[in-house]
């Protein structure tokens, strides 16, 4: 996950479709034979588009968001629906203020969500979708338990109400969770109903795959995930409280996707809302409520430093933190290309050009 920039949120009267970025979510559990094979064309494809991101490949499918332009975009989901068994794939899409991502990045793993669990195939044990408009309906039935899929810096942001939270750091975490808390869930000697959710539905396409091996059978998730939820049921009628954290440099969204009020702390990537910016246990990329106290002195110096070459960085226009530094290192030769050019229409003894190593 990359660090997040400072942005100002929507104002409510903003249209979130006027931004000028295109998000999309998107995942698939489909068996590919060889995802090696995938990556350096899907790459290469998101690379010629000026698209940016982090997508996953793993033998069982493939996860992630990426950001671009609306051409960009289409161009690359487009590729992506020629993939094996991708042609029917769900993409949630919202928009953006600016480039949410720093660089694109296309990952081979063992699995595109990890969870640990063997042989733990979506595709032949999961738990029956229920879509947003059908989703309060569900939720309001007092013989459903809810339960957040997600980590608790997630849950910590919003949730549904009245939603069972798990309080656990990684998706590794939730089977022993679940095995140790699956008696509490028992009714009157009756195991219940279950429902789950996550940010985008692929957690939930593990989570009630595993809860219904573990004997589970009435179980149900939110199709779309929480960013369907949001996209398509008003404000006034949700049960959704708070935002939705989002693993990019937005950090969260509302109510119709729209850009949130959350940045992130750049010491420990925690979510910061404005309330948590003023405390007195807050220092900008040093330290926030959730992480003062855990950095020694040379640590915050670290961090302090870290801001401030950020801040400089911003002030001159540049990107920082390693983003597309071989774009930014070419754009500054040219830069001083230009001006040695420039130089040498008034000078008898021409300077050399720039090359990479004096650069």
């Amino acid at each position: 996950m990359t660090t997040a920039s400072t942005s100002p949120a929507l104002s409510t009267a903003q249209d979130a479709s006027t931004l000028p970025y295109r998000v999309a979510a998107l995942y698939r559990f489909t068996p590919f034979e060889n995802p090696a094979d995938i990556r350096k064309s899907l790459l290469q494809t998101c690379t010629e588009q000026g698209v940016k991101g982090i997508l996953l490949l793993a033998k069982e499918g493939i996860n992630g968001t990426i950001a671009g332009t609306d051409a960009g975009i289409e161009a690359v989901v487009a590729y992506i629906r020629t993939l094996p068994g991708c042609a029917a794939i769900e993409v949630k899409f919202s928009r953006a203020p600016s480039m949410p991502f720093l660089r694109m990045k296309v990952r081979l793993k063992k699995e595109i969500v990890t969870m640990g669990v063997a042989d733990m195939d979506p595709n032949r044990t999961v738990g029956t979708y229920v879509a947003p408009a059908e989703w309060n309906a569900l939720l309001e039935d007092p013989d459903t338990i809810l339960i957040d899929t997600r980590n608790d810096y997630e849950v910590a942001v919003g949730t549904f109400r009245g939603a069972t939270d798990p309080r656990t750091k990684t998706f590794r975490e939730f089977p022993d969770w679940f095995r140790k808390n699956r008696d509490s869930f028992t009714q009157n000697g009756r195991k219940p109903r279950l429902a789950m959710f996550c940010t985008g539905g692929i957690r939930c396409e593990k989570a009630t795959a595993f809860v219904k091996t573990e004997g589970f059978e009435e179980v149900y998730h939110l199709q779309g995930g929480i960013l369907k939820y949001l996209e398509t049921i008003p404000e006034q009628e949700s049960l959704w409280e708070g935002e939705c954290f989002v693993f990019d440099q937005r950090v969260t969204v509302g109510h119709g996707l729209k850009p949130g009020e959350m940045e992130l702390c750049h010491a420990c990537r925690a979510p910061l809302s404005p309330q948590d910016k003023t405390s007195a246990l807050y220092e900008a990329g040093v330290s926030c409520p959730a992480c003062h106290g855990q950095w020694d002195a040379k640590r915050r110096a670290r961090h302090a430093e870290r801001e401030h070459q950020a801040r400089l960085a911003s002030a001159r226009g540049d990107a920082h933190l390693g983003a597309n530094m071989a774009e930014e290192r070419a754009r500054k030769r040219q830069k001083q290309e230009e001006i040695i050019r420039r130089q040498n229409a008034t000078r008898e003894t021409p300077v050399p050009p720039v090359t990479p190593e004096t650069a």
